[in-house]
């Protein structure tokens, strides 16, 4: 009996027939996994017979991935501002690619293409992280050395063979205030002066002099104001805001100074502003056989400033030694009238030249006569003057004063032990 089988007309698929009842499934047209990765294919199989009769199965197809397809980037092309004075590490940008193959044949690594950057390697500048395509700063960039530079990056896949594509970033680094004004007129000669001749017929309004200045920064950190900030005469001379020229206010006098020195600052127009200042030196004079000496004014401010600066440090330098000595001094005096519980030593007074009411000591053993000793302590005394008449004297806390003691003395009565003897001297 002839069986007949076919297929639903949905789908790349088509039976051939090869034997008696054998089939073969074939495609109809080249498959594509990443367009559609599986089939639901059914067959009917149907007999000859009357009525026929048939029978049908399902088949569910896996298409198999191969690494046919290189990641694809989501831009054609990247764009990134950093800042200049950035820190090392600073993230500058992102770049993502996708590839639609499946495992291994779609992962994704990020690298930069081998370049040069001013004849400097690419991998100086910027790093890439290998997995997630972020891309970091290596170095701190300088707005004033190069404004922008162009790197490649590559992504490519892990199948095998390895698929890749790339893309073009564009780095441009941002301008930073962090560049003062440069004068360039006049020229800042610290070992020269520069002085300008104004004829004493100037008119108000003529133009005197001008300062030129530059700003190595970028927009308006490179706007330039000019302002004098001191000045001979305050009156007498004015300076535009953004051209630097230096104007008279009035008429010139013969009452003016001839020499006439100008302090101009010139700032930029940066968060936060810098500036710097210069000095104008003007001479009023229609030549130079009028003005009897010239001399540096710039220096003899300077002169001035300096000697300032000498004359405190020597006073600061003197105070300094001279309390150090003081110091050395007391700490010496102090040491020498450290008090001590030694005696001078003991003055003996024959008894009868003493009032009886007054403390009388009873001898005994060698001790042949009466005496009252006082004893007074001196700030000079020694270990060795307290034993010169070899007794030993017990103190007790009973202060004896007597109307000749002298002024700042002061006695204590005492028992006394004669060192060869044992008999005791009693109060």
């Amino acid at each position: 009996m002839v069986i007949r089988c076919s297929v639903q007309q949905n789908v790349p698929f088509k039976l051939n027939p090869s034997v008696k009842n054998y089939f073969s499934l074939v495609t109809t047209k080249a498959l594509d996994r990443e367009k559609e990765s599986d089939y639901n294919i059914t067959i009917t199989a149907t007999d000859g017979g009357s009525p026929p009769l048939s029978t049908s199965m399902t088949i569910h197809l896996f298409v198999s991935d191969v690494n046919d397809n290189p990641p694809v980037f989501l831009q054609q092309s990247y764009s990134a501002y950093i800042r200049e004075n950035n820190k090392p590490g600073t993230s500058v940008c992102s770049v993502s690619a996708n590839d639609p193959d499946w495992r291994q044949n779609g992962t994704v690594l990020y690298s930069l293409v081998t370049s040069e950057v001013n004849g400097v390697a690419v991998s100086s500048f910027l790093s890439i992280n290998g997995d997630t395509g972020m891309i970091h700063a290596v170095r701190s960039f300088d707005y004033e050395q190069f404004r922008n530079f162009t790197v490649k990056v590559v992504a490519r896949d892990n199948g095998s063979p390895p698929l890749s594509s790339n893309v073009t970033v564009k780095v441009f680094i941002t301008d930073e205030n962090d560049n003062s004004p440069q004068i360039l007129y006049p020229v800042p000669d610290g070992k020269s002066l520069m002085t300008e001749m104004v004829p004493k017929a100037t008119v108000s309004g003529s133009l005197v002099s001008k300062v030129i200045a530059v700003d190595a920064d970028s927009g308006q950190n490179a706007w330039l104001s000019y302002q004098i900030v001191k000045s001979t005469d305050p009156r007498l001379f004015t300076i535009g805001l953004h051209s630097g020229e230096i104007k008279t206010q009035r008429d010139i006098s013969e009452s003016d100074n001839m020499k006439q020195n100008l302090v101009i600052s010139v700032k930029d127009n940066g968060q936060p502003s810098r500036s710097t200042t210069c000095a104008v030196n003007l001479l009023i004079s229609d030549n130079l056989s009028e003005v009897p000496e010239l001399k540096d004014m710039t220096y003899e401010d300077n002169n001035s400033k300096l000697t300032s600066y000498l004359i405190i440090a020597l006073v600061c330098v003197s105070t300094f030694f001279l309390t150090f000595i003081i110091l050395i001094v007391a700490v010496k005096f102090c040491h020498r009238r450290k008090p001590r519980l030694l005696f001078d030593g003991a003055v003996a007074v024959p008894s009868a030249y003493l009032p009886p009411n007054y403390s009388d000591v009873d001898g005994a053993g060698t001790l042949r006569s009466f005496y009252n000793y006082d004893t007074y302590l001196t700030t000079g005394s020694r270990t060795s003057d307290f034993n010169q008449y070899k007794y030993i004297f017990i103190l007790k806390p009973v202060f004896l004063i007597s109307p000749n003691l002298s002024v700042k003395s002061f006695g204590y009565r005492t028992t006394g032990l004669d060192s060869t003897s044992t008999d005791c001297l009693k109060t």
